[in-house]
């Protein structure tokens, strides 16, 4: 959907009108725009007593952002790990990037330089005064390495995906609750405080009956030197593996830098980026499970002869470069028996060679249309109504009380208002990494394994195991070219039943 700039200012102001009708009693734009204000948004109390202290395993790309990240009043470092010397390097130094500042920038050199360095996590696990574990690895490591911090007596929290299989995830659960240790996952949306107050509309009924979401992840890596995922090989990083990279259960250093290209070490574009949107629109539904998945994906870029530059022929590569998938999700009212057209569909692709549209989800509603964008704005429009009047994406408005006691959308007196209507929130908006790791903490000193609805991780194994399911089913619909149901025994942890192993999974 493409907009004008007046229009975005239109949308922006509309939603920020909503969310301060409908939550006058929350933190809604500081806290959604300064990180570490998780505690005083979602509800529970400040961190007292000692700081937890928790040692990193891997501190490459998405390590190096939690460490920036990481709440210094909740969580103390002791050790950081990595198997390649120029991400301990890094996880230091930083890399001149304001996402990844590096431990120094961060902290103090005096503070930093007495975090101890392991190029082995064994040693690290091994380390008696280390509490808990943030786990950032390739992804076929995360299930092998969080069930070695779990029997080690390690508090768990592991990047998404949660593992490289529905089997392992089970596992990961089944360990956790026997060692009465914490398994957080890192689907970082459930602990943002814009996707919580965009959510708050919805479940408030203000977008009416939605019956379908887009989302997307486009980028554009077509042109040379800007694939992100094919990454040079630093001469270090080479010579210190190359006789050990074995033994840490990669065939070689160039599976290990360069997972992400491989389905042996990873799971694609629906893991990577897709599992995150998943995630969000199954929360915009009332977090519920998804009926079936169906779609198409190829290596339409990168697998094509005479395509982009020459090189692109000898591409080894195995994941996809384009996906197109429809999930179908049961509406507020579904059965399967007696109402089965109750149902939302949810389109997601994601592409490697434009990048017209910024990532994001856009829910269109009977009564309305929201849109987030690249995890930091939200804009919201109207439907042409004979009761509440004019819609469109030119529309402002505002929000009145309906007989009902809801919140309605009704047209405002005036677009040119718009003009003099300044956003809530400025500056940039927290991705809720931060506040993720400090409930993290917050549930280990209080001891909390309670469900997310009584104030226990937001993003426990449970939900993590559902948001691999989805990404990793929706792979197997593309690569057999035909639509999966998901069944009900495969989100429960305790059944063996897994879709790896299904019959639907039969060419």
């Amino acid at each position: 959907m493409h907009l004008t700039p007046q229009q975005k200012e239109i949308g922006k102001a509309n939603y920020n009108e909503a969310v301060a009708f409908t939550r006058r009693n929350f933190l809604v734009g500081a806290a959604a725009a300064v990180p570490g204000l998780g505690a005083a948004y979602f509800g529970y109390e400040k961190l007292k007593g000692d700081r937890v202290k928790v040692g990193f395993i891997g501190t490459g790309d998405e390590g190096s952002v939690l460490l920036t990240q990481h709440p210094e009043d909740y969580m103390e470092i002791v050790a950081v790990a990595d198997l390649r010397p120029t991400n301990l390097k890094r996880a230091k130094h930083g890399d001149g990037n304001d996402v990844r500042v590096g431990l120094i920038n961060k902290l103090g050199a005096e503070t930093a330089m007495k975090i101890k360095e392991y190029s082995d996590h064994r040693e690290l696990l091994a380390d008696p005064e280390i509490e808990a574990v943030v786990i950032a690895v390739p992804l076929v490591a995360h299930a092998p390495l969080a069930l070695e911090a779990l029997k080690a007596g390690k508090h768990v929290l592991t990047e998404k995906l949660m593992a490289h299989n529905i089997t392992e995830c089970k596992e990961m659960i089944k360990v956790a609750r026997e060692q009465k240790k914490l398994l957080a996952v890192g689907h970082q949306r459930h602990y943002s405080v814009l996707y919580d107050n965009a959510n708050d509309l919805v479940q408030r009924g203000l977008l009416g009956d939605i019956r379908f979401i887009r989302a997307q992840w486009h980028r554009n890596n077509s042109f040379p030197g800007r694939d992100s995922w094919r990454k040079r090989i630093p001469s270090e990083d080479r010579q210190a593996l190359e006789k050990s990279i074995k033994e840490y259960g990669f065939e070689d250093v160039e599976h290990l830098v360069n997972w992400r290209l491989y389905n042996s070490t990873g799971g694609g574009l629906m893991a990577e980026l897709g599992s995150h949107q998943l995630d969000a629109c199954s929360i915009f539904l009332g977090k519920v499970k998804p009926l079936a998945v169906q779609g198409y994906g190829g290596r339409n870029f990168y697998g094509v002869k005479g395509v982009g530059s020459k090189d692109k022929q000898e591409d080894d590569r195995e994941i996809d470069d384009q996906v197109f998938v429809t999930f179908e999700f049961p509406g507020r009212n579904y059965d399967a028996k007696d109402n089965p057209n109750d149902v939302v569909v949810v389109t997601y692709s994601s592409i490697n060679t434009n990048r017209a549209e910024p990532y994001g989800e856009t829910l269109f509603g009977s009564r309305g249309t929201m849109m987030v964008e690249e995890e930091q704005n939200v804009m919201l429009w109207k439907e042409e109504s004979p009761i509440t009047g004019p819609g469109g994406l030119d529309q402002r408005l505002y929000i009145l009380q309906g007989s009902d006691g809801k919140p309605v959308l009704s047209a405002s007196e005036s677009v040119s208002k718009v003009q003099a209507v300044s956003a809530t929130v400025s500056g940039k908006v927290s991705r809720g990494y931060t506040e993720e790791m400090e409930h993290f903490c917050h549930c280990i000193r209080t001891n909390n394994f309670e469900s997310p609805a009584d104030g226990g991780l937001r993003c426990p194994g449970e939900q993590g195991m559902k948001d691999a399911i989805m990404a990793l089913t929706s792979n197997m619909a593309m690569k057999l070219k035909k639509r999966i149901v998901f069944k009900d025994e495969w989100f429960d942890p305790t059944n063996p039943a897994v879709p790896e192993t299904d019959e639907q999974m039969k060419s």
